[in-house]
């Protein structure tokens, strides 16, 4: 008898699995703010309240799949820079594993990263493992000022924040002109490789002094809300 909760927990648990997939479905074919919870289940083969039991609302699958993705994408940069000893061939190996991860999961990488659902904000629990993100990006940007690669600013708020912007860029262009075609075959993802020499030229290594910025107009906020930015953001 005591195998019986786990047998139902992992009853619950497939059940969830199920309603998810079939969500990602749904979003992909829908657009992600056209979730139906209705369409999930009749696809499912249930009745709409019986959805209830897994998952409260909408935003409830919503944050399920932030958080999946999120874990996810966290996976695949670490495991990215992993091979590599600290520095600039490590966060570019990081960067594009990131970048092929979304180009395989396009529909999650839209919820996380472009936030397309009206209303719909993470839950601190579902937005943790954004938080890794950042602070891996941030680690490795580390690594690569020690080793004497990039000027020590690179490391520090706006170096990250520039990191971020870099890599949205060529993905978002990627997603909206490319969508179908292979990370390898990809217009604007074959320029991924060429971003810590980007950011090796607005930090390079041997200046004497902090590299020139743009100045911030006066009383500019610092920084972007949480789960605003990039995909190397978090």
């Amino acid at each position: 008898m005591t195998d019986i909760p786990d047998r139902r927990a992992r009853r619950r648990a497939e059940t969830q699995a199920e309603i998810l997939g079939v969500a990602l479905d749904v979003m992909a074919e829908e657009g992600v703010a056209g979730l139906s919870l209705a369409t999930v289940a009749r696809r499912i083969g249930v009745k709409p309240p019986s959805l209830y039991k897994y998952f409260p609302s909408r935003n409830a699958v919503y944050d399920a799949l932030f958080r999946q993705g999120q874990e996810g994408y966290l996976d695949a940069v670490r495991r990215g820079a992993e091979p590599y000893e600290p520095g600039l061939a490590a966060l570019g190996a990081s960067l594009e594993a990131g970048a092929r991860w979304i180009m395989e999961h396009q529909v999650l990488a839209q919820l996380l990263f472009w936030r397309p659902v009206p209303g719909y904000v993470p839950s601190p629990e579902s937005y943790a493992p954004a938080t890794a993100v950042h602070e891996h990006f941030a680690r490795l940007v580390k690594g690569v000022v020690e080793r004497g690669e990039l000027h020590p600013a690179a490391a520090g708020e706006e170096g990250l924040d520039l990191l971020s912007s870099l890599i949205a860029g060529p993905i978002s262009q990627q997603l909206s002109n490319q969508p179908g075609v292979t990370y390898e075959r990809g217009r604007f993802t074959r320029l991924v490789s060429r971003l810590p020499a980007i950011l090796t030229a607005v930090y390079p290594p041997r200046r004497t002094g902090p590299p020139a910025t743009a100045p911030r107009a006066e009383g500019e906020a610092r920084g972007a809300a949480p789960g605003s930015g990039g995909p190397a953001s978090g």
